[in-house]
């Protein structure tokens, strides 16, 4: 009966409504998620008026969530390989939804923090299953661009959260905030329903007829009745030693170094960018729309990104989004003419949200699909601890009552870090394909 090859299907497939239904999808999924990640820094400036928090205090509240995330991504991440993307992701989802919208009801930092920590298990553990799912259903040639048009949800996410709360906070509190969190678990059961299962954990577990009916899907027909391969599926454990094996060494510890500068820079101007606009003289509103343009740019960041990543690669633009990062923020201090600083923190927002996206298609691209979420899980999980180191530098430089530009310098300083070690990443990746290809011939 001969062999169907499934990646082989899948990477020659066109486009169709089949790949948009996935990627609406995880998209809807990842802007709700954008949203709990963002949330914290629109209502900031409240919670520390109202709880008169001092900076530090803010700071560490804010990592409670992010030690959520770190351990959300290193605990879903590897759990995906083993029982399922799509079962996974519905855990996660509604794991952070529900503790999302009970903070709103928190009367201390202590209950809002543990709550956080909880909302914060289910963001982290859903990043690394919706992009894995969504590489691995993507056709090979617009692969870059369709994940980072799917991560451009986590975006929109904190665009709407800045958006709300320009318009919620003066009106109704920071609790309404989250109360507004659980409005998307009404949309739940449809958004699972145009979730397919990933088709490697199908086959590995022998349910070839599910797979069957997937591929049927996506090319529109029948695929023959030969025995089911997809990549290496059954080759491979989904352990952490595979992400150190077949000298994968230096890039997968490149990668974490990436993603820890990455989302140290996120979070530190996610959580402090209103407060230090509103240090430095501008309006609630004024500081809100800052975030927003934050956002703005990442979205558009990263799906221009994934676009040119088609066409140039990956890591090529993930060097140059990061200095171009970089740069602006550290000329955010300056006080520039307001046009000016919008374009620099729109900038900003591709340089560092925006690369964020990239470097996930970045991970997804580096390892075996049998341990793909095991290693998107393990570089979200370092980042994450630059997630938490994040806004709590932003508290310690807002307490240390340093000039603004020192602040935004420093700030940018692990773009720089980050743009190192995506060249050795880089390197690394070109010699690991090398060595396959000598291996193979």
């Amino acid at each position: 009966m001969g062999v169907v090859n499934a990646s082989q299907i899948i990477d020659e497939a066109k486009f169709s409504k089949f790949h948009l239904k996935i990627i609406a999808a995880c998209a809807l999924l990842l802007i709700v998620d954008g949203y709990d990640v963002f949330i914290y820094g629109v209502v900031l400036p409240s919670l520390m008026q109202d709880w008169q928090l001092t900076a530090p205090e803010a700071g560490a509240l804010a990592s409670w969530a992010l030690l959520g995330m770190m351990s959300g991504a290193l605990l879903f991440g590897p759990l995906g390989d083993r029982i399922g993307r799509k079962a996974c992701i519905a855990i996660c989802f509604i794991l952070f939804s529900v503790a999302t919208f009970l903070s709103g009801f928190a009367t201390t930092p202590v209950i809002f923090g543990l709550l956080r920590f909880a909302a914060g298990l289910g963001c982290g553990g859903l990043m690394p299953n919706a992009v894995a799912l969504t590489n691995e259903y993507a056709p090979k040639r617009m692969r870059s661009t369709l994940v980072a048009l799917m991560f451009s949800g986590y975006a929109i996410g904190g665009m709407v959260a800045a958006g709300l709360g320009i318009w919620m906070l003066p009106a109704f509190g920071w609790q309404a905030m989250f109360f507004a969190a659980a409005v998307p678990m009404l949309a739940l059961p449809l958004i699972l329903r145009g979730l397919p299962e990933s088709i490697g954990f199908l086959i590995r577990k022998g349910k070839d007829d599910a797979a069957r009916a997937a591929l049927t899907k996506i090319v529109g027909g029948p695929v023959g009745n030969g025995a089911l391969q997809f990549e290496d599926s059954g080759s491979q454990r989904a352990s952490i030693a595979e992400l150190f094996r077949d000298h994968r060494t230096v890039g997968t510890l490149a990668m974490w170094v990436s993603f820890f500068c990455c989302l140290l820079m996120v979070y530190a101007l996610g959580s402090w960018l209103p407060q230090l606009m509103r240090s430095a003289g501008y309006s609630l509103g004024s500081s809100l729309s800052f975030l927003l343009a934050l956002n703005f740019g990442g979205m558009f960041g990263a799906i221009a990104g994934g676009r040119l990543a088609d066409r140039f690669g990956l890591p090529r633009v993930v060097i140059g989004y990061f200095l171009l990062g970089a740069i602006c923020i550290s000329l955010l201090g300056f006080k520039p003419p307001m046009v000016v600083l919008y374009l620099l923190i729109f900038i900003a927002g591709a340089g560092t949200t925006g690369t964020q996206i990239l470097l996930y298609a970045c991970v997804a691209d580096f390892y075996a699909l049998a341990v793909r979420s095991t290693g998107l899980g393990w570089a979200s999980g370092m980042g994450r601890v630059g997630a938490i180191v994040g806004p709590m530098l932003g508290g310690g430089l807002l307490a240390a009552q340093l000039p603004m530009t020192l602040n935004f310098v420093v700030f940018a300083i692990p773009g720089v870090i980050a743009v190192v070690a995506t060249i050795i990443y880089s390197i690394s990746r070109r010699k690991a394909q090398a060595r396959a290809l000598a291996v193979a011939a």
